[in-house]
């Protein structure tokens, strides 16, 4: 079986989640994002902050994961995965906030590659700050366009997910996937 891997990404507070679990409710499997996951995990060791204190090791923690569930839909049986952000994410946010990396993060952009990209839009009515996202506005608004550049530079054509509903927007994704 053909397995086919799509990432819904884009900057804090676009409705990626809210989508993700629209097309987890309507059957599809969806990989979650993992950062908030690594934020509580490091909290309960005892690191309020682990992206502001060790941005790095955060980031491996994430590409690491991101990897694993790569992995991990290859034995799956399922014709389609969804990913809650990609392994590119990862090289975006820290273009981002200028932190410098390792080669290692380049080749994971390049030997695992998905095969469609959808990039949800800033969005200032949804957006909103809590315990696991710090970022503001602007920052969110910067953020997607290095998500852009870093998609585009990997060789990824991104799908433009409109403003809209839930609904509306899962039902554009599944309906693009559909005539590609």
């Amino acid at each position: 079986m053909n397995l086919e891997r799509i990432v819904i990404t884009g900057g804090p507070s676009t409705g990626k989640t809210s989508v993700i679990e629209k097309i987890e409710k309507v059957g599809f499997y969806c990989f979650g994002e993992i950062s908030r996951e690594i934020t509580l995990e490091a909290r309960q060791q005892g690191i309020p902050q682990l992206f502001v204190s060790d941005p790095l090791l955060f980031s491996e923690r994430i590409i690491e994961g991101r990897i694993r569930q790569f992995q991990t839909a290859k034995e799956m049986d399922q014709p389609i995965v969804f990913y809650d952000r990609g392994i590119p994410d990862v090289v975006a946010y820290m273009d981002c906030f200028g932190q410098s990396y390792g080669d290692h993060f380049v080749e994971s952009c390049k030997n695992y590659q998905y095969d469609h990209v959808f990039l949800l839009p800033p969005w200032k009515e949804i957006h909103e700050s809590d315990n696991e996202r710090y970022e503001n506005f602007e920052e969110a608004e910067r953020i997607h366009t290095f998500l852009e550049k870093a998609y585009t530079h990997y060789g990824y054509k991104i799908i433009n997910v409109p403003k809209e509903t839930v609904e509306g927007r899962v039902t554009f994704i599944l309906n693009k996937l559909k005539r590609l």
